[in-house]
């Protein structure tokens, strides 16, 4: 049995918006970071936007990132913690993350810890490229996220231990 928490970073928005891209950006950095540390625990995955199938894939995870851009006045990014939710607009093209978590405790009964990681954008035209305030957002957002999944997987591994002795002890993300 294995007790390495799976983890996985999904990543949305446009990368053909410039900044709108950070959160599918992040998605791909981590993913490289994940296979170069070896640390088969960690999946990514992204599109454009977030759809009612992905309840499906979140079901397989014990935590649950999702990244995306955002206009917010937050100072580079900041992270929310999810909970279920299931409140739709059905004039969006798009589904929200607390509904994908709902429906994944719906159908799949089981709900994975997520959080929502909010990257600070500036520029949203039809280019590619991101700004270089967006690069220095990513940047410190990737540094973060990769603390947090050392720290979360050390806590695993702690609890595994401590479980063996009986005694209970929380993952920390936040």
């Amino acid at each position: 049995m294995n007790d390495t928490p799976k983890i996985l970073i999904y990543g949305y928005g446009n990368p053909g918006r410039q900044d709108d891209g950070l959160g599918i950006a992040l998605s791909e950095a981590i993913g490289n970071w994940a296979r170069e540390k070896g640390l088969n625990n960690v999946a990514t995955d992204s599109n454009y936007q977030l759809n009612i199938e992905d309840a499906a894939r979140i079901s397989e995870f014990d935590l649950v990132v999702f990244a995306d851009a955002t206009k917010e006045k937050i100072k580079g990014y900041s992270v929310t913690s999810l909970k279920p939710s299931p409140k739709i607009d059905f004039t969006m093209h798009s589904v929200s993350p607390a509904f994908i978590l709902n429906l994944c405790l719906e159908i799949y009964h089981k709900k994975p810890s997520a959080f929502l990681l909010h990257i600070k954008g500036y520029k949203w035209e039809f280019m590619k490229d991101m700004t270089p305030e967006a690069r220095e957002n990513l940047k410190g957002a990737s540094g973060f996220l990769k603390k947090k999944i050392m720290t979360y997987k050390k806590a695993a591994l702690g609890e595994k231990i401590l479980k063996n002795r009986s005694i209970k002890h929380k993952r920390p993300f936040v």
